[in-house]
């Protein structure tokens, strides 16, 4: 999916300058025999893998913007658990010169419904991985979130800033 529509309208103000946002990121996962599988994405931008993460609309609630990220970029429908952790992702600078960072909210999540596939574009491949054959590429932030949901501690983890790499 593009650049929401809010921040394109924001940007005509502010420039490239830094940006809070709210982000949402899921994890998303399975049992397959006796091993857990996670849902990983392959970025179409730069070719990372990631859990499937985005950006919460204005007045919508993050656990909403999980599942609907889920849809719009991986075709399944899924059920979101719970809260697992919470943090800060960035400062990140992107290639157009915009600087955002993201209070995330990282969800445990299993499918309802659907079959995999790439949705929205902004994934050029949905695959599923076993804990165990995670793919080179992934991101630091990513295997912390998986960490954390396979963990599923009773409490939420508060990460303060991620690592990202």
């Amino acid at each position: 999916m593009p650049t929401p529509e809010f921040i394109v309208n924001l940007r005509r103000y502010i420039g490239h300058g830094p940006l809070w946002l709210l982000g949402s990121s899921t994890v998303v996962l399975r049992e397959q025999g006796n091993s857990t599988q996670v849902l990983l994405g392959r970025r179409a931008d730069n070719g990372n893998w990631t859990t499937i993460d985005g950006i919460v609309e204005p007045g919508e609630p993050p656990q909403v913007a999980a599942a609907r990220e889920c849809l719009e970029e991986t075709e399944l429908e899924v059920s979101i658990e719970r809260l697992v952790m919470t943090g800060v992702v960035g400062p990140i600078s992107y290639a157009n010169g915009d600087v955002c960072s993201f209070v995330d909210h990282c969800y445990r999540a299993h499918v309802v419904s659907g079959s995999t596939g790439t949705g929205d574009g902004e994934n050029s491949a949905v695959r599923w991985f076993g804990l165990d054959g995670l793919p080179g590429g992934i991101t630091p932030v990513s295997r912390r979130r998986i960490e954390v949901a396979v963990a599923n501690a009773p409490e939420v983890v508060l990460a303060g800033n991620y690592e990202l790499g």
